[in-house]
């Protein structure tokens, strides 16, 4: 804790209840206790800050992370005992009770993942007649075995001899050579899915092998029950599956047959794609899966294990890795840009100053990252312009919108000392402005990476079934970046507003709520829909409003938290349903706050209680459920600062909210006074 830095007590009574018509003595927080819970938050995060002014916790995934790098560091000749132990000793703390692995934290067993994560530990020695192997190998029989997992998987076994390649998915790497007004090209596809599809490619025409050691098969579970049957939820989807099934059958005769006379022009112009990505970058995408993917096509087509590309991307790899004790976890890769801007945020909301030392080296670093080269979007619509923000440390190629809003808001909470730099600051956010107007999309939302990247018909591809192949407009980036641009103070009559704001209109649920793609899921996207109508502030979205935050109240727990798992992206029947916690409790009373609930009604006075009773002695919290996503679905993730400032953010909108209350009153007997 750092007290020289903490904002200073409001000046009123501290004594005083924050909390009114209680429903029992426990959920009393009072101004000084409420102020006492954000100073150690405060402290809390500064504690967490680099000596160079930025934030990066761990992001932390499920563990076909660390099966996957187990089965990447054999196939490299890397495969150390002590790193294996470590990737298995992380897989058995996860293991279900019966015997499966989920792809979240209280989820159901996911067939991928428990295939993956049982391959590894008979990699690491484990007796396959030990309790927890034949939980496992039953629980995989009763999923659907080999047959029932996902196209990646069966790519990454086959590499292995554990699959045959000859049923997997076919992945030609001659969608490089298509050209970009062709309906189907690689433009066409999200940006990560672009990233982890070209070297993966590569990997599918090679077909590299490499033997495991004599425990690594998968013979005993062979005698799996059938594979569910596909599900087609229209007439269009069963179609173009058909389709692409019956196409998918056609490459692979041809592969047979050696009819593939681009082959060796599409495996050279896949290398030199990668090669061009690597460039100020932390690997293709800067996340683990190209990283692997680059290193298992380059090694296929010949580079050496000491070459300077192969030396580096091991290393990217490397710097994924956490060791917690006996336990080493990897990560899906770093989340420093985005783990600094919402710090600012929620350290500049609690009341330190602009020209905080902390808050101006955050602000600096930031800046020091703008992107200034075109990058994959420019290629795709070469109207818009240079500019935005990445999510990891090095990844030029790739801004995003959701990065790029955020830290705008939090460069316009910092102040430096010389003119120069200032001017240089408000320069940077105007450019990331013009970037974001570049990256609407028709439909007046935004994606993550791309604009116009919503051809429906690609997730009918029998590779893109890590329902990912896609970056259409969503609720929350769009929210999030109309609270930002009203926090920039654009014109709320500005056309890229208003038509944010229909389309935000148009993807409210019956129920008031928001669909969340990239937090779990509708108290995520309940949460920013509502600040950015809010600040919007057109009187016709009232009943819109209103409607959202009486959905956001009816979900409240009895222990006064708001909590949803992401089995809500399976079943719509759990949406806003699960145990609480400190960053989704946070989202529900920013929500709130932002709807005009009043800070000291019982509903809101509970969940600072909560709160209160959960924040640790350094300032923080802890939620051991998982708010993020990164493929609905398919793959979720834990941000370990989630749970801080988020929590800190809204104590503080909250606290603001309770001056103010108590100042307006003041404020109006001083105006009386006056006029009289």
């Amino acid at each position: 804790m750092r007290p020289e830095r903490q904002a200073p007590l409001p000046k009123k009574n501290d004594d005083r209840p924050v909390s009114v018509g209680r429903h029992d003595a426990a959920a009393e927080v009072s101004a000084a206790e409420l102020r006492a819970m954000i100073s150690a938050a405060q402290g809390g995060l500064l504690g967490m800050q680099q000596d160079d002014g930025h934030w990066c916790a761990e992001l932390e995934g499920d563990t076909i992370l660390e099966s996957e790098y187990a089965l990447a560091l054999y196939f490299l000749g890397l495969a150390e005992p002590s790193k294996i132990e470590g990737l298995a000793a992380t897989v058995r703390t996860t293991q279900l009770e019966d015997g499966g692995w989920a792809n979240f934290p209280g989820g159901a067993p996911e067939v991928s993942v428990s295939v993956k994560s049982y391959l590894l530990l008979k990699l690491a020695g484990d007796d396959p007649e030990a309790p927890h192997m034949v939980g496992a190998r039953q629980t995989i029989r009763r999923l659907g075995g080999l047959e029932a997992c996902n196209s990646f998987t069966k790519i990454y076994l086959s590499i292995f001899g554990l699959y045959d390649w000859r049923r997997c998915p076919a992945v030609p790497p001659e969608m490089i050579l298509l050209p970009r007004w062709f309906y189907f090209n690689i433009y066409a596809m999200s940006s990560w899915s672009r990233a982890i599809v070209v070297p993966l490619s590569i990997i599918w025409a090679k077909k590299p092998r490499c033997v495991l050691p004599a425990a690594g098969h998968l013979d005993d579970i062979a005698d799996s029950e059938p594979a569910p049957k596909p599900r087609y939820a229209s007439r269009k989807e069963r179609y173009w599956s058909l389709f692409f099934r019956a196409v998918n059958q056609l490459q692979h005769v041809g592969e047979r047959l050696g009819l593939v006379p681009l082959r060796a022009r599409a495996i050279r112009r896949g290398e030199r794609w990668t090669l061009e990505r690597l460039v100020e970058s932390d690997g293709v995408g800067a996340i683990f899966p190209p990283i692997i993917n680059t290193l298992i096509a380059f090694r296929s087509i010949g580079y050496d294990m000491d070459h300077a590309v192969m030396q580096g991307q091991i290393h990217e790899l490397e710097k994924l890795e956490v060791w917690d004790g006996p336990c080493l976890r990897v990560q899906p890769c770093c989340s420093p840009i985005w783990d600094t801007a919402l710090a600012v945020d929620a350290l500049a909301e609690s009341g330190m100053a602009t020209d905080d030392p902390s808050i101006r080296a955050a602000g600096q670093w930031l800046l020091d990252r703008e992107v200034d080269r075109p990058g994959d979007a420019q290629m795709i619509c070469p109207d818009i312009p240079v500019g935005g923000w990445f999510f990891e440390y090095r990844n030029v190629f790739y801004p995003d919108c959701d990065d790029t809003g955020e830290v705008l808001k939090a460069l316009s909470r910092v102040r430096f000392e010389r003119a120069g730099e200032q001017r240089e600051l408000e320069q940077s956010i105007e450019r990331g402005l013009a970037w974001l107007r570049g990256m609407q999309n028709s439909d007046g939302g935004w994606a993550a990476f791309d604009r116009g990247c919503d051809r429906e018909i690609l997730t009918y591809v029998p590779f893109a079934d890590h329902n990912a192949m896609i970056d259409p407009s969503t609720s929350d980036i769009t929210a999030r970046l109309v609270e930002v641009m009203m926090h920039l103070e654009v014109d709320p009559q500005a056309p890229e507003i208003q038509r944010a704001v229909a389309f935000l209109r148009a993807e409210q649920e019956a129920d008031g709520s928001w669909y969340g793609r990239w937090g779990c899921n509708y108290i995520y996207g309940t949460w920013l829909a509502l600040g950015a109508l809010s600040a919007v502030g057109d009187p016709d979205d009232q009943d819109r409003i209103e409607l959202a935050a009486a959905w956001f109240r009816s979900i409240q727990n009895e222990d006064g938290g708001w909590g949803e798992l992401p089995d809500s992206y399976d079943d719509e029947r759990n949406k806003g349903r699960g145990p609480s916690t400190a960053a989704q409790t946070a989202w529900a009373l920013m929500g709130l706050l932002a709807a005009g609930d009043h800070p000291t009604a019982p509903h809101m006075t509970r969940a600072v209680a909560f709160l209160r009773d959960r924040q640790r002695d350094d300032g923080t919290w802890y939620d051991e459920h998982w708010t993020g996503t990164g493929f609905p679905r398919v793959f979720y993730l834990r941000y370990h600062l989630y749970a801080t400032y988020f929590p800190l953010g809204a104590l503080s909108t909250l606290e603001r909210r309770l001056v103010r209350m108590e100042e307006e009153p003041v404020a109006r007997r001083r105006g009386v006074e006056q006029a009289a």
